[in-house]
């Protein structure tokens, strides 16, 4: 998603990260992905007792983006090229305008564990998209776009999302925006490192915040203080601090270790929504979500393998 050819521990306090090491913050990184990560889906459930869908979306990511733009300048980061920012206004309504905000759109009819387990189908798109630009899936990579799409058949077949039908198409075509999204991004000349996270989310918000006005969305004038401490939740730890952790392990350990938050999330989520409020998880959900996980790890281990 995201360049990190900068360093993020510019993000971070530079005594703290000279002290604590790779060794130390590597694992902390992995375990705040896995964690919040995995827990934003029903934070955003909970947001949305309060607050409708792409407004919900367009004040998380437009008051990140603003902290996150206006702390980058402060420690003399440049800032983005126009070019950039174009770049970076077209990945962000791929990414996180159609991305989040139809994930937000579907909570409002699914569960936040059902949706993550949806939106893991994420890399089989992204394999499939990376075909337009001449990189053909490999035998294996085909296989593993095979189970998953059929993970994705299962999934529907479940009755969290077999009655939801809108539902389920915002979170496939919300995962496939993502892949679209980060296949294209990568051919581009995009902002570096976390200034790359704040233009997008800064475009996103814009995008989010239209739509939202425009299909007559209004902010609560009474939000519930649970809501309301979910949003906040959600921009500062989901938006900042989690991002920054996938790229300080994206720059410090192999692209596999980085991205295996993708495996983790799905369950995560589940677990969290069981838990905390009290969600159902059916067979077929379960089984859709071990076939998709199931493709996404043969795609992974045949890319390494590549």
């Amino acid at each position: 998603m995201s360049d990190p050819s900068s360093s993020v521990t510019a993000a971070l306090p530079v005594p703290l990260a000279d002290r604590l090491g790779p060794r130390v913050l590597i694992p902390l990184s992995l375990l705040t992905l896995y964690v919040v990560w995995g827990s934003t889906y029903l934070g955003i459930r909970i947001a949305l007792e309060s607050y409708p869908p792409f407004l919900l979306a367009g004040v998380r990511f437009i008051a990140a983006g603003v902290a996150l733009y206006a702390f980058l300048r402060w420690r003399g980061h440049a800032p983005p090229t126009w070019l950039q920012w174009r770049n970076a206004a077209i990945t962000g309504v791929l990414l996180l305008g159609f991305g989040n905000g139809l994930v937000c759109f579907a909570e409002e009819r699914v569960s936040s564990g059902i949706a993550a387990v949806a939106v893991s189908s994420m890399p089989l798109f992204a394999a499939a998209f990376g075909a337009m630009y001449g990189h053909w899936p490999t035998r294996r990579e085909s296989v593993g776009l095979l189970v998953g799409f059929a993970g994705v058949v299962v999934l529907n077949l479940g009755s969290g999302l077999s009655g939801e039908v809108i539902g389920a198409i915002a979170l496939l075509t919300a995962a496939a925006c993502w892949a679209f999204g980060s296949v294209w991004s990568r051919r581009q000349d995009m902002p570096t490192g976390p200034m790359n996270t704040a233009a997008q989310m800064l475009c996103a918000s814009v995008a989010l915040l239209g739509v939202g006005l425009a299909s007559g969305e209004t902010l609560p004038s009474e939000p519930t203080a649970r809501a309301t401490l979910a949003l906040a939740y959600l921009a500062v730890f989901g938006s900042i601090v989690a991002f920054s952790a996938y790229l300080y392990v994206l720059k410090h350990a192999r692209p596999a270790v980085a991205t295996s938050y993708a495996y983790v999330n799905p369950p995560v989520a589940v677990l969290f929504g069981v838990l905390l409020a009290g969600e159902t998880v059916g067979p077929f959900d379960l089984a859709g979500m071990a076939i998709i996980l199931g493709g996404v790890a043969v795609i992974t281990l045949a890319r390494k393998k590549r």
